[in-house]
C-alpha cells in the first residue's frame, strides 16, 4: 500500500504497533533525531524549534482549579426542557458568581435552550456542566441576530462573525461591552488588549535591549511592577520593517520581501505580548516565560498597561449545539459560533463539544490559555479552531475535528486549526483531525508547534494577500500522520523559514499548492521523512515540559 492511500485506521494501528514493537523489536525502532539533541543544548534560542514548554494555563499545569460552587443555573430559573429560554438565568447566575468574587456555576444534566450569548465576563468564574455527554446548551440564534451585522475593518462585504465571537464568550465585561457597542455603531473595532482603536494603554517603563530567550530584562523604572502583575511587552516597527524581518528569521529573504504593501499585516503592529512578572530585583525584572523576540532600541521596547484581563475563568463539561442550518458561503458566516476566549489570560476550556457551528473554538487576543478535550462535530465548520489577533502561548491538546455529517455546500470553505495575525508560541498537541488542515492563515504567525496529530488533510488555508507571509520563523511540525498523503501545509520545509518538519509520513503535493514567500535559503529542517510515529520524543511539547 502506498503512503498516499494510507487510511486513518492503518496509521493509528501503526502507532500502536510501534509502541508494542519497542518492547518486541518487531517494528522499526524509534529514533531520537539529531535536532532534538541540538534543541536540548539551547532550548530558548534554537533557530528552528521554538520553546513552548510553558504554553497553556499556568504554564501548562495538568490540574485546573476547582473553585467552590456558588450557584446552580436552576436556582435562577433555568429549566432543562429544551424549550424554555435559559440564557437569562444562566447569565444571571454567572453575574452573581462574578459579584461574589468568583466561583463555580453548575449546569445539571439535560438540554437547556439558549436564545442569547452566554457571557463569562468576571475573573475566577467557572461554568461547569455535568459532562459533554450529559449537559447540552441548545443555541437557537446566531450572533448577527443577537448583536448585529459585523463588517470587516479592512472593507468589503465580509462578515467578521466568520472569525470572531462565540455563543459562549469568555471576555472581560468592559471589553465585551465596548466591542458590542462598536459593532452596533458600525465602527468596526480592533479586538485586542489595547481597545477598539488600540489606544487604551499607558507606558509603565522602557526596557533595555535584550535577546530572544532571556527570562530577565532590565527596565528603566521598576516602581510600577510587582510579582504577579500582567503587563504587555510592546514592540513597534521601524520604516525598514526590521521587526517583521526578525519575526521571519532575518537574512536576505525577509530583507528583500515587499512589506510596505502588506497593509493588513502592518496594521497588526505594534506587536503586543502579555506576560506576568515573577520577580523584581532592582531594575532587573524576571518574566514567567522567555522573551519571544529580541528587544532592540529601534523597536522602542516598553512594558505597558492594557484593558482589564479575564483570568482564572473556564468552561467545562458541556456540549454547545447550534440550531442546524446550512453552512454559509465563504466569509459570510452569520455567527453560529462556539466558544471564544478574548482578552483572556490563564483561562481554560475542558471537556466541551461544539456541534453544527460556523466556527468552533476561538482564541482572539488570548494568551496562556488551555483547551483540553475539545471536539468539533456536526454539519461542518469554516474554522473548527481559530487563533488570531495576537494570541500567544496557548495550548490546544487532546482535540478532535470530526468528519462532517452532511456534504459541504457549494461556495463554502473548510480551514482547520488556524493561526494568524502575529500569533506565536501556540501548541496543538495530540489531535485527531478527520478533516481540515494546518491553516497558517497569513499575517506572519511565527514560532508555533503542531505535534502528535493524525490528519486527513482535505482543508485549505486562507488569508488576504495584504496580510503578508503564510509563515514566520520557527514553525515545528513534529510527528504528523497524514492519512490522505497530501503535503500541503504539513511538510513545510519548502515553505516556512527556519522551520522543522520532523517525523512525517511520505506526502505529495496536490490540490492547493503554495510557493515560499521568501527567496533564497529558508534554513529549514526535514528529518525522519517518510516515517510513521517513529520519531522520539514522540510529542515535542511534552518533551519540552521535562526541560523546565
Amino acid at each position: 500500500m502506498s503512503d498516499a492511500h494510507l487510511t486513518r485506521r492503518t496509521l493509528l494501528a501503526g502507532a500502536t504497533a510501534v509502541a508494542l514493537g519497542a518492547a518486541t523489536g518487531t517494528a522499526r525502532a524509534a529514533e531520537v533525531v539529531s535536532i532534538w539533541g541540538e534543541f536540548r543544548r539551547a532550548p530558548f534560542t534554537h533557530p528552528q524549534i521554538p520553546y513552548v514548554g510553558r504554553a497553556g494555563y499556568r504554564g501548562g499545569t495538568r490540574r485546573f482549579p476547582r473553585p467552590r460552587v456558588v450557584a446552580d443555573v436552576t436556582d435562577f430559573g433555568a429549566v432543562a426542557d429544551g424549550s424554555t429560554d435559559c440564557a437569562p438565568a444562566i447569565n444571571r447566575a454567572l453575574a452573581a458568581a462574578g459579584r461574589a468574587g468568583g466561583g463555580t456555576v453548575t449546569v445539571p444534566p439535560g438540554t437547556f435552550r439558549i436564545d442569547d450569548v452566554i457571557r463569562v465576563g468576571a475573573s475566577n468564574v467557572v461554568l461547569r456542566g455535568a459532562g459533554s455527554g450529559r449537559t447540552t446548551l441548545y443555541a437557537t440564534k446566531n450572533l448577527t441576530e443577537l448583536i448585529g451585522v459585523y463588517g470587516s475593518r479592512y472593507g468589503g462585504d465580509k462578515s467578521s462573525w466568520s472569525w470572531a465571537g462565540g455563543l459562549i464568550w469568555l471576555a472581560p465585561s468592559a471589553r465585551w461591552d465596548s466591542l458590542v457597542a462598536a459593532i452596533r455603531s458600525r465602527a468596526w473595532p480592533f479586538e485586542g488588549w489595547t481597545g477598539n482603536r488600540r489606544d487604551e494603554w499607558t507606558t509603565l517603563t522602557a526596557v533595555e535591549p535584550a535577546r530572544r530567550g532571556e527570562w530577565t530584562i532590565t527596565v528603566a523604572d521598576p516602581a510600577p511592577l510587582r510579582p504577579g502583575r500582567l503587563v504587555l511587552l510592546r514592540l513597534a516597527d521601524d520604516p525598514a520593517h526590521t521587526l517583521l524581518q526578525h519575526m521571519a528569521g532575518g537574512g536576505p529573504g525577509p530583507a528583500a520581501y515587499s512589506w510596505d504593501d502588506k497593509t493588513k499585516l502592518t496594521s497588526y503592529v505594534p506587536y503586543e505580548w502579555p506576560v506576568r512578572v515573577t520577580r523584581v530585583h532592582g531594575r532587573r525584572v524576571t518574566l514567567e516565560r522567555p522573551l519571544p523576540l529580541d528587544l532592540r532600541p529601534e523597536w522602542d521596547p516598553r512594558l505597558t498597561t492594557h484593558v482589564t484581563e479575564l483570568t482564572g475563568s473556564g468552561v467545562e463539561g458541556l456540549t454547545l449545539r447550534a440550531v442546524e442550518t446550512p453552512q454559509s458561503p465563504h466569509l459570510l458566516d452569520k455567527g453560529h459560533n462556539g466558544v471564544v476566549l478574548q482578552c483572556a489570560y490563564d483561562c481554560w476550556v475542558d471537556d466541551v463539544t461544539v456541534r453544527d457551528v460556523d466556527n468552533g473554538f476561538g482564541l482572539v487576543a488570548a494568551s496562556a490559555c488551555t483547551l483540553r478535550r475539545t471536539r468539533v462535530a456536526g454539519r461542518g465548520s469554516h474554522h473548527p479552531y481559530f487563533c488570531r489577533e495576537g494570541s500567544h502561548d496557548n495550548l490546544v491538546e487532546d482535540f478532535t475535528v470530526e468528519e462532517r455529517t452532511v456534504p459541504a455546500p457549494a461556495g463554502t470553505q473548510l480551514h482547520g486549526i488556524n493561526v494568524e495575525g502575529l500569533s506565536s508560541h501556540n501548541v496543538w498537541s495530540r489531535g485527531d483531525m478527520r478533516m481540515g488542515t494546518f491553516d497558517s492563515h497569513r499575517g506572519l504567525p511565527f514560532a508555533n508547534v503542531r505535534t502528535d496529530i493524525t490528519v486527513d488533510n482535505d482543508g485549505r488555508h486562507g488569508g488576504d494577500a495584504s496580510a503578508g507571509p503564510l509563515f514566520g520563523a520557527r514553525f515545528a511540525h513534529w510527528n504528523i500522520r497524514v492519512t490522505n498523503g497530501r503535503a500541503g501545509l504539513m511538510r513545510i520545509d519548502g515553505l516556512a523559514p527556519y522551520s522543522a518538519t520532523v517525523g512525517i509520513n511520505e506526502v505529495t503535493e496536490f490540490d492547493q499548492t503554495d510557493v515560499p514567500d521568501f527567496t533564497g535559503d529558508l534554513h529549514s529542517r526535514l528529518e525522519l521523512y517518510g516515517t510513521t510515529d517513529a520519531v522520539r520524543p514522540r510529542n515535542l511539547y511534552e518533551a519540552q515540559r521535562t526541560l523546565r
